[in-house]
């Protein structure tokens, strides 16, 4: 499983990659929805945030049953979002500003409104006929195993036309492709490459671990565990009941990974980050990146739970001393808003400032979720404007991901100026608009100036963690000239150390006299040597 490493492709070990749900970040056509056009516009505000590359969720074209993550035609750009000419000029606009972009490819499932599901739910001989995950009945008719799908139910739907059941692992709506067919998987890397030609500089690849399902279809056995988390799947989801020992993690899986990764690798500097959806198993994302596996990085869901995942970050830390370089990631468009999982009670740009402090020193590259650099709080959508099928299915246990998905507060105006007057597809709460980034611009102190700050200061400091230690969330290391102090706790903790000059862009919520340091709760404190 071992692969070639390519050592040019070097630039996302320390980057900041920021990630854009097109349809929430800026609205340039006023019909309520954010498109690539509105990308374009707010290229100067990315820029000064000093990010390395950005990652934009799918903008395919696609009937939007999941909001894009359902492609209808992996070539060609949904209206909703504009056309291929719309993006040509972003890579251009973005690229001028030495900012990267990376794309959302769905490699696992399509849309069952896509060419290929249409020509092969025909019948069983046509062309096509074994380009998606079909099987027979069992003989009391009932499906062929018993293969849960994550937004709940049977993974399996039955189609009258062929007589037979399609496996869909998300969605009815999300027929899973026949990864193990090798024409699917030309068709897939030619539908990569022509990304790759455009000019975009990676993919990132979701939910790659389930490409490849077991041949035989055998059930999944009960989970030995209780399984407190997989990344969005909630509490009542009986998803979780099941070991998930055949419908996904097949071995197969990294031949294809294989053939993509060489495809990218024909290219200079372009990068592969897989979404590797588990309950936090780190051997195997180990496999599937660099130096053992076809991938360059991942992100973990270690960071994405409900609770500070303190021993998490425990083993992330000792990697990085060892060498591995991680992806950190504490937000994404599938979870609630960081500040309001991790510290409600300290919330909003107080809990940003430790978050990004951290990430700023410590080294390897992170996500930056849109909205997090404002401080965000996480939405509360009422059931009746409730987009998410997901949250429909599971409320109010679970209330989908609509509430990280809102759009955008770029300014206090009547819709925040995202557009001009028509309603947004998602309601902006009344407290997004207090931090709008106009008016955090105009404040030197806001998180996104901090933030900016920074991001840009990081840049300078190399080297690797030294003088590690961890315990009970507290955290301290020294990475370069910089001796760095951290209390991921609600409660005040007390240092001692060398006489220290604080760095005031890095250090919150601290006080330090007499050689002795006070952290107050969630507060940091990076300085250098005054001896």
């Amino acid at each position: 499983m071992t692969t070639k490493t390519s050592s040019s492709t070097s630039w996302w070990k320390n980057a900041v990659i920021y990630q854009i749900y097109p349809r929430s970040f800026k609205d340039s056509n006023n019909d309520g929805i954010g498109d690539l056009q509105g990308i374009i516009q707010q290229a100067d505000y990315l820029s000064s945030l000093n990010v390395d590359a950005v990652w934009i969720s799918p903008f395919f074209k696609s009937p939007m049953k999941d909001f894009g993550y359902d492609v209808a035609d992996y070539r060609d750009v949904d209206p909703m979002f504009g056309k291929t000419e719309d993006f040509k000029q972003l890579l251009d606009v973005f690229h001028k500003r030495g900012i990267k972009i990376i794309i959302d490819m769905v490699l696992n499932h399509s849309s069952d409104q896509h060419a290929w599901f249409s020509e092969s739910r025909q019948n069983k001989k046509n062309e096509k006929s074994n380009w998606y995950v079909w099987a027979d009945a069992k003989p009391d008719g009932s499906p062929p195993n018993n293969w849960l799908s994550v937004f709940g139910g049977s993974a399996w739907s039955w189609d009258p036309r062929r007589a037979q059941y399609y496996l869909h692992n998300f969605l009815t709506e999300q027929p899973d492709l026949n990864v193990r067919n090798p024409e699917v998987q030309k068709a897939l890397l030619a539908d990569c490459k022509f990304w790759l030609d455009l000019g975009v500089d990676g993919f990132r690849l979701d939910v790659c671990n389930f490409y490849i399902h077991d041949e035989k279809l055998r059930d999944n056995p009960p989970s030995e565990k209780a399984v407190k988390f997989i990344e969005g799947v909630p509490s009542n989801n009986p998803y979780n009941m099941q070991s998930h020992d055949f419908d996904i993690c097949q071995i197969e899986n990294y031949d294809f990974l294989k053939k993509l990764r060489a495809l990218t690798d024909e290219f200079k500097d372009r990068i592969l980050i897989a979404e590797i959806f588990n309950d936090g198993n780190r051997d195997l994302i180990r496999n599937y990146i660099e130096p053992l596996g076809p991938l360059h990085t991942a992100y973990s869901f270690s960071f994405l739970v409900d609770q500070f995942p303190h021993e998490a970050l425990k083993l992330s830390l000792e990697k990085l001393t060892s060498g591995t370089t991680p992806f950190w990631a504490f937000g994404n468009h599938d979870v609630p808003r960081v500040n309001s999982r991790f510290a409600p009670e300290f919330g909003g740009a107080e809990f940003s400032k430790q978050i990004f402090s951290f990430l700023s020193v410590v080294g390897a590259g992170f996500f930056l979720y849109q909205g997090d650099e404002l401080g965000l709080p996480q939405a509360e959508i009422p059931f009746e404007k409730i987009q998410d099928p997901y949250g429909k299915n599971f409320y109010p246990i679970f209330k989908g991901r609509d509430g990280c998905r809102t759009p955008i507060p770029w300014d206090e105006s009547a819709n925040s100026g995202f557009n001009l007057s028509f309603e947004p597809w998602l309601p902006i709460p009344t407290d997004h608009k207090s931090l709008a980034a106009d008016s955090q611009d105009k404040n030197p102190s806001s998180l996104l100036n901090l933030v900016r700050r920074m991001f840009s200061e990081r840049k300078n400091i190399q080297g690797v963690l030294t003088e590690l230690k961890v315990k009970d969330g507290l955290i301290s290391f020294k990475r370069d000239t910089y001796s760095c102090y951290y209390n991921f706790t609600p409660e005040v903790s007390v240092f001692s150390l060398h006489s220290m000059d604080a760095l005031p862009t890095f250090s919150h919520h601290y006080h330090l006299e007499n050689n002795q340091l006070t952290l107050k709760p969630y507060g940091s404190f990076v300085g250098r040597s005054l001896t």
